[in-house]
């Protein structure tokens, strides 16, 4: 039992990287057509291509008050440019900022033994403020108000703004992961950690039924009842046998939007999680194709998915094609 356990969690970490890296070249493309025009059906890693048609980082805007709010430096010059891809200095198979950020919530997990929103700040600002520490042209709305607080000298425990994107889940799975069957613990530490960057209730709340999800899954339960069980404010069985009846382009799209707002992201999630469930490779294909906010719902469903399946019934060639290496060995991180 213990090494089906391990396999869940390996998966679960696994999962949340995948997902997202799957997505990394589709990322926020509205226009199917044009996603199908430019990539077609994305089933393996690619490099993203500019120009991005679908882009507004001709409309996004930021001004770092001084030098320590300035995380978009070497990228600046492409903000408010049109067709400008997000990520288009990524890699094939390479992760978004948040989930290389993710990483760096591991090695603090690793180094302190447990989840320590201290140690998480201090790693996250250096991260975020170091020249060369990641290549993302994009910086996520979060992120901006975060150092634009703490460039006026606002303490970091309080940096944080009022966000609802679903961009805030992007670090549960890997949370759960290191926790195992401890959900108590995984739990307080995913309160915490949501409370530091993302303080809206709503996103709490969907914070603490995906964690109570994967608390259920890493222990051996069927990942549709414990969807049923812990996140009916989202998706109920009603609306998986009312929207099972239609294709994914539709229910997700025309029954919740595909962007990032997280009313409609998580119980998109939610509902590919569901309609999935025995499938990782087809559940992360689908998200990917979708377009939207596909790499932060790729982190949600991959976590669930990777923690149904397990890491050995994780496709190789996107385990291997992950850049960074293996992020989650078994043994490599235990929780205490």
């Amino acid at each position: 039992m213990e090494a089906v356990s391990e396999d869940r969690r390996a998966g679960c970490a696994w999962g949340s990287f995948v997902g997202d890296a799957l997505a990394m070249p589709v990322h926020w493309y509205y226009d199917r057509a044009a996603l199908r025009r430019d990539y077609g059906v994305v089933r393996d890693y690619l490099a993203p291509r500019s120009p991005h048609p679908d882009s507004i980082l001709w409309r996004s805007q930021y001004t770092a008050p001084n030098a320590r709010g300035d995380i978009l430096r070497e990228q600046a010059q492409y903000w408010g440019q049109r067709g400008v891809h997000y990520h288009q200095f990524l890699r094939a198979g390479e992760n978004t900022l948040n989930l290389q950020l993710a990483r760096v919530l591991l090695d603090s997990l690793t180094a302190r033994g447990g989840y320590d929103a201290d140690d998480w700040l201090e790693r996250y600002i250096a991260f975020m403020l170091t020249p060369g520490a990641h290549r993302d042209t994009y910086v996520e709305e979060y992120h901006r108000h975060f150092f634009a607080a703490y460039a006026r000298g606002t303490a970091p425990r309080k940096c944080g703004g009022s966000d609802l994107h679903i961009g805030g889940l992007a670090h549960v799975g890997v949370l759960c992961a290191w926790f195992g069957v401890d959900t108590a613990a995984a739990l307080a530490a995913v309160r915490e950690h949501l409370s530091l960057t993302h303080r809206h209730a709503e996103l709490a709340r969907a914070g603490e039924a995906l964690a109570r999800i994967l608390g259920d899954v890493l222990r051996g339960a069927d990942l549709r009842r414990a969807i049923f069980a812990h996140a009916s404010e989202w998706f109920s069985a009603r609306k998986a046998e009312r929207w099972s009846r239609e294709p994914d382009e539709v229910v997700i799209g025309q029954r919740v939007s595909s962007a990032c707002y997280i009313e409609d992201a998580f119980p998109a999630s939610l509902y590919l999680a569901w309609k999935y469930a025995a499938d990782f490779e087809a559940g992360l294909i689908a998200n990917t194709n979708l377009g939207g906010d596909n790499c932060h719902r790729g982190a949600v469903l991959g976590a669930l998915l990777g923690a149904a399946a397990g890491a050995s019934r994780i496709p190789e060639r996107w385990r291997s094609g992950l850049v960074g290496g293996e992020v989650w060995q078994f043994g490599s991180y235990s929780a205490p």
